[in-house]
């Protein structure tokens, strides 16, 4: 028998595995989904939730008074709080490996182009103007999206749209719309203004409600899938540029339609549940730990396991004390040693 050289068993071995865990990242999304529509201040147990499930579809029964308490605390209480979450954390993750695989650096978040500094800026504008919450949201979003046209528009005004300018051209809006947030933090009423804008940049999802819901889920997911679907193409944009369009692949399309579609969810993100940051760091980089680099993999095992792990955040945000923390703290603390294990694992490929 001909004997299989070790490299070839070093490319065969990752693939195994990523398909192998391409199906249990979905599994573990949806037990993080019933751990947190089970526990809190009014715990449930498992086995109960599953039933009320099984009730609610119509395959169980229970007893009226039991069912409608527990209707009340898990649909109209707590899921769309798990819905946001899921969004939130699928959205951000798939940002953040889109732009990773775009930009080819291992660093890059979904706030390289500005759309985190210039949400951060229109929401900060709509509480100065006493909006109410749907006037920071819109604010939060138009004003993401401007932040993104600013850095591309620079990028394609003094270089063509190539990767550096485009880098080039977002540290620059982001700075401009950090600058006008500045601004805002100064105006503002530093007796009621001020904390709220400050407790809003933390993050949190303790303003997701069935509206949010219903009016960001559709955009968000169709930009999901949109990034999960351009898998191959931006394995194709990895080799370069040349040999991309050698293989067929519209590159600049590639390019502008990764650019909107992030930028599009991400900016919804922040409408949403306001800054939340390192899942789109770090979690893209333990997906591709678990998958390896192919992006058609990395992409949908990252959008489950960002949603995992921002379930996670909340449910240590919402019982880790009395008072409920913001979920931008929570982040950042399991962000930085995970993130810390991540570069003991990778700190080779990127040294």
């Amino acid at each position: 028998m001909a004997e299989i050289a070790p490299t070839s068993l070093a490319a065969v071995a990752p693939a195994t595995q990523g398909y192998r865990f391409r199906l249990i990242a979905p599994l573990l999304a949806m037990a993080a989904i019933l751990a947190a529509l089970s526990f809190g201040p009014y715990s449930v147990s498992v086995w109960e939730m599953l039933r009320f499930l099984f009730t609610l579809a119509g395959l169980d029964s229970m007893e009226p008074p039991r069912y409608a308490q527990l209707y009340n605390l898990i649909i109209e209480i707590r899921l769309p709080r798990v819905l946001a979450a899921v969004l939130v954390g699928a959205s951000l993750s798939v940002s953040g490996a889109a732009y990773q695989a775009l930009f080819r650096n291992p660093l890059v978040s979904p706030g390289l182009l500005g759309v985190l500094a210039g949400a951060s800026a229109g929401a900060a504008i709509g509480i100065l103007l006493e909006g109410n919450w749907l006037l920071v949201q819109t604010g939060a979003f138009v004003m993401g999206l401007a932040a993104v046209s600013v850095g591309v528009g620079i990028a394609h005004l003094f270089g063509g749209g190539s990767i550096i300018m485009l880098i080039l051209g977002g540290i620059l809006s982001g700075a401009l719309f950090s600058s006008v947030l500045t601004i805002v933090k100064y105006l503002a009423d530093p007796y009621s203004q001020l904390p709220t804008i400050v407790y809003w940049l933390m993050g949190s999802l303790g303003h997701a409600n069935a509206g949010d819901i219903a009016w960001a889920a559709i955009p968000i997911l169709l930009g999901i899938l949109l990034l999960c679907l351009m898998g191959r193409a931006l394995d194709a944009l990895a080799m370069g540029d040349d040999e991309a369009r050698a293989l067929g692949v519209p590159v600049t399309a590639v390019r502008l339609t990764t650019i909107i579609a992030a930028t599009l969810i991400s900016a919804l993100t922040v409408s949403i549940a306001g800054m939340i940051g390192w899942i789109g760091l770090i979690v893209p980089h333990i997906a591709r730990l678990l998958t390896g680099p192919g992006n058609a993999r990395l992409l949908p095992t990252a959008a489950c396991l960002g949603a995992a792990f921002l379930l996670v955040a909340d449910g240590l945000a919402r019982n880790l004390f009395a008072s409920e923390l913001p979920i931008g703290i929570v982040t950042e603390l399991l962000g930085i040693p995970v993130f810390l294990l991540v570069l003991h694992r990778v700190r080779r490929s990127w040294t």
